[in-house]
């Protein structure tokens, strides 16, 4: 089996299907034997340009190891559902399972925020 890393951008007026998709993408997955080593939601965020019109989308990234079989179903699947506006699958030598840059910098902008809250409390009192 191979690794594979797959990053989806999905239509924003289905953003509240994502957790159902990545489901049906995990199961079909994990059916055959793969594993999923990272899974990442990383939330809406505005395109580098307009899609159909389109300005903001909601980002998925996946770090998998699967056969050829398997990639080929999910290939599939990207293509003809409406909602994934581009999807991108990149080979990997290895499994990837430690929290990409995205994810990180999301967490330090959270910590930083909670401080700034945090300092605005203290200077009320």
């Amino acid at each position: 089996m191979r690794h594979y890393e797959i990053t989806l951008i999905v239509h924003p007026d289905q953003s509240s299907q994502v957790t159902t998709m990545i489901e049906k993408y995990k199961e079909i997955i994990t059916k055959d034997g793969g594993n999923i080593h990272r899974e990442e939601d990383w939330g809406r965020k505005h395109l580098a340009y307009p899609i159909n019109k389109i300005y903001k989308a909601h980002y998925l990234m996946m770090n998998i190891e699967c056969d050829q079989e398997t990639l080929d179903k999910l290939s599939y699947n990207f293509r003809f559902n409406d909602a994934v506006l581009r999807n991108l699958i990149i080979s990997k030598s290895e499994a990837i399972t430690m929290p990409s840059i995205m994810m990180t910098n999301t967490a330090e902008e959270k910590e930083k925020e909670k401080e700034k809250k945090d300092k605005v409390k203290v200077t009320e009192k």
